[in-house]
């Protein structure tokens, strides 16, 4: 098994676990709804920050758009449960995706709270999006793959 931050193995991609939501009495398909709602709230709230930054308010900005990730990404414990998830985000196909996207997570929020430079805070969140993207296709078969395909044939086309 790989271990790194370009690994394309797949080996544990945290199939739907039974078990995990049981205790709230939820059914698979509620599960799945749940994912889905929960998903595309987070989205929502990723996408409507973008009113606020036309505000010039960059820390609500940035804590808006942190907490609409964080939202979209807890929406996976829904289909494989909490402790599958924990277990997959740090499985070592995808360690230092999720170490970097934490990492990110963080400094966006703290250097937008603190320093509230304009520029900086939207690289950063820049640079965040890229980091779930490459953190999600983690959880598809060959997606880190194709992402990798594709920005070569990009370059290799210039």
């Amino acid at each position: 098994m790989k271990f790194g931050f370009f690994s394309s193995d797949f080996a544990d991609q945290g199939l739907i676990d039974d078990g995990a939501w049981k205790f709230c009495g939820l059914s698979k398909s509620q599960r799945m709804f749940a994912f889905g709602a929960c998903f595309v709230a987070g989205t929502i709230i990723s996408v409507l920050s973008t009113l606020i930054l036309l505000g010039g308010n960059i820390a609500a900005f940035a804590i808006i758009y942190s907490c609409g990730n964080i939202i979209s990404l807890f929406s996976l414990t829904f289909i494989v449960g909490i402790p599958k998830q924990f277990k997959t985000m740090f499985a070592p196909v995808r360690f230092w995706a999720t170490v970097t996207y934490i990492v990110l997570l963080a400094l966006t929020l703290a250097l937008s709270i603190w320093l509230k430079n304009f520029v900086l805070s939207i690289v950063l969140v820049v640079v965040q999006f890229c980091a779930l993207i490459w953190y999600s296709a983690s959880y598809i078969p060959y997606g880190r793959e194709i992402i990798r395909r594709f920005f070569g044939s990009c370059i290799t086309s210039i």
